[in-house]
């Protein structure tokens, strides 16, 4: 499955007595060993960008925060099912099979701060207003999806739904970038935004993470594999959306109106 290697922070960093704005990528990148020829040509394939590809432990990172397996790149992609879009909110091809109504249980480790249980009531509140097939609930044990502590260079990590039709079943939590008593909106948003990729969204500024992460223009341009478009989302630029590629310090981004027609179109 493809892995998600978000969030990323907007952060002002002190640096050998110079101050450096930035936003930075909190990626897990553990080696500095280059893609072979064949290993690009098959991200190629996929529709993903081969620029900056980095490869990990786990596979290769694409495009600053997907993972691809080995797995993912042996199989094959449908273009007829799929597009390149422009701003507007996107899904992956596997969804979360909600049938009549479907309880998602998420749990939270006890290695993560006590006052992280505040932000993840909050981000399962806000998706539980919207009255959606796929409701949430907090749980002890026997969780669909568990929050876990993480060490890697990045806020929080997630993947996508399986093939079956199962949510992604973690969401990798670095406490230590995060802070030990965030806000709880803001952590709300941050967990929001992964169970969002656990359930099948991708970001809404798929095509460009310059627009939210700042930096260079980042467009893989006209590929043949995309991320299928909801229909009725904008079709223009999205400030507040909570799939954006990055968030700065601190912010919160419930749903917008956009995102309600996303998820109420899904599920």
């Amino acid at each position: 499955m493809f892995v998600n290697r978000l969030f990323t922070a907007c952060a002002v960093l002190a640096l050998s007595g110079l101050s450096l704005a930035s936003c930075q990528k909190k990626e897990e990148v553990l080696t500095n060993e280059q893609a072979s020829e064949e290993v690009l040509t098959q991200i190629r394939a996929l529709g993903f960008s081969t620029a900056d590809v980095q490869k990990t432990q786990d596979g290769y990172l694409v495009e600053g925060d997907i993972m691809l397996s080995a797995a993912d790149l042996t199989g094959s992609s449908n273009a007829k099912l799929l597009r390149v879009g422009e701003a507007e909110q996107y899904r992956t091809t596997n969804l979360v099979n909600a049938g009549s109504g479907r309880v998602i249980k998420i749990s939270i480790s006890s290695r993560l701060p006590a006052s992280y249980v505040a932000g993840l009531d909050e981000a399962i509140n806000r998706y539980n207003a919207e009255n959606l097939l796929l409701t949430f609930q907090r749980v002890s044990s026997g969780a669909d999806i568990a929050l876990v502590s993480g060490n890697g260079r990045y806020l929080a990590s997630a993947g996508f739904p399986t093939s079956a039709g199962a949510p992604h079943n973690e969401v990798k939590i670095n406490a230590q970038a995060i802070g030990s008593n965030p806000s709880a909106s803001y952590l709300a948003t941050i967990l929001a935004h992964e169970i969002g990729h656990c359930i099948g969204f991708r970001h809404t500024d798929y095509t460009d993470r310059s627009y939210s992460c700042g930096g260079a223009t980042s467009n893989e341009g006209a590929s043949t594999v995309g991320a299928i478009y909801i229909p009725g989302t904008a079709v223009g630029p999205d400030p507040n959306s909570w799939m954006l590629a990055c968030i700065g310090s601190g912010q919160s981004r419930p749903f917008n109106a956009n995102d309600k027609t996303a998820l109420n179109y899904l599920y």
